[in-house]
Order: C-alpha cells, then structure tokens, then sequence
C-alpha cells in the first residue's frame, strides 16, 4: 500500500474512531465497528435490557431540551443529570431509551433530530458537553441497524482513488475530521439506495478544508444496510 493510503487508513481509524464513540458492546443494533452501543442502565433488569436493545429509533427518540442545570454543580456533565433533565422536560420513554443507549460509553448525547431519506432514518445525534463537534449522524436502516457516519469507514478504495492520491501527496498530513456531510443519494440495482457522505480531509482541526472523504452507504430493495465503502469521485 502507497505511503499516504496507510497514513490516511491509520487516521481513519485513530482519529474518527476517537470522537467519543465506543465499540459496539453485544446486543446492539449499531452495524458500525465504533458506533455506540445499545445498553440499558446497570440497575436494569435483563428484560428491560433486552428493550432497549430491541428499540427502533424513530421520530419518537428525538428530545429538545435545556441542559443548563448539568452544566453547573456536582452533577455536572452525568447520565443521570442528562436524564433527570430529559425527565423534567416531558421526555418520551422512547428518548430517555435512546439517550442511555448513546451514554453508555462515558459520553453523553441525545437525539435531537430525524427525518426520513429515501426510507432510510435519519437521527442527529447531540454531544452536549463536546469541546469540538457536538454533532453526528446515525443511518437507520429498516431492521434498526444503526450505522455512525463519523466512525472509521472502511478504507477500501482510497488507494485506488487517483484523485485521493494526488490529494494527499500534495497534503500528506491531511486527515478526515468529522462531522460527515450528507452529499446526496443515488439508486443502486434491484431497488436499492446509496447515500453519500463526505468527511472534511485538512491538517489540524482549525486548519482550511483541503479535500473531502466520500464514503458511500448502500442499503437494499427493502432498505436494509448492505455496506460501506469509500467511493471515487469525479
């Protein structure tokens, strides 16, 4: 493999699967590698586990709400502060589930929106207390796989992409910082759906864009996730 695809497989991997999200633990639905995993809380008997692990997101996870009061104090930036919060705001059952799910790992996020695309959820996944990007991206397909745009995406075809290549031998310290960017979508065959998202390529987080990653998300007929795959352009 040419110098610069493994650098960019290496901070693929070292850099979008270290923005907060940790591995999928067993049960969940996440089909990404390095999405969060859907785990009920510790005090939660199997059974209420097994729900949560069984919920499918929709527009009922979604939650709008003022997180002010785990800002402040000894409580600051906990589970239970975000979820006392939710509480006291009216959350669904459906959003606390889904916000415990996205805490497991030690960070804390919520959903704070959906829509639909071509049949695939859309969830916007808020990291509240972040110093850097306090947004990301969640596909759900229609068995419920999650899937994290901003995880690692497979590295296969970067080295075959002669424009990435010229890219990075003109940048070689360039690297994919998140969020990803929906970039449209495209039909597949047999009825199937590819959506596009870039990831900005640069060389430190306040440094100037100087490209952008395409990874592409293909689901099937009946818009069940089928794979990743970083995809040329032009």
């Amino acid at each position: 493999m040419p110098r610069n695809a493994l650098l960019l497989s290496l901070s693929l991997a070292a850099l979008l699967g270290g923005c907060g999200n940790p591995p999928a633990g067993p049960g969940s639905n996440d089909a990404s590698p390095a999405a969060d995993p859907a785990a009920a809380p510790a005090s939660a008997s199997a059974a209420d586990a097994a729900a949560a692990n069984a919920l499918a997101w929709d527009a009922s996870v979604v939650w709008e709400g003022d997180l002010n009061a785990c800002r402040q104090g000894d409580s600051a930036t906990t589970r239970a502060c975000l979820l006392d919060a939710m509480r006291n705001s009216g959350a669904s059952a459906a959003a606390l589930t889904a916000a415990t799910q996205l805490s497991s790992g030690g960070e804390l996020a919520y959903v704070s929106a959906w829509h639909e695309h071509e049949g695939i959820g859309v969830a916007t996944v808020t990291y509240p207390f972040r110093a850097n990007t306090n947004e990301g991206t969640r596909l759900v397909d229609a068995q419920g796989k999650r899937i994290d745009v901003d995880a690692a995406p497979a590295a296969d075809g970067a080295s075959t992409d002669p424009n990435l290549q010229v890219l990075l031998q003109a940048h070689p310290d360039a690297t994919p910082f998140a969020p990803a960017q929906a970039a449209g979508s495209a039909p597949l065959e047999n009825g199937g759906i590819r959506l596009l998202y870039r990831t900005p390529l640069r060389q430190c987080h306040a440094c100037v864009d100087v490209g952008q990653l395409p990874v592409a998300y293909d689901f099937d007929a009946q818009r069940r996730f089928i794979g990743q795959q970083v995809v040329p352009e032009g």
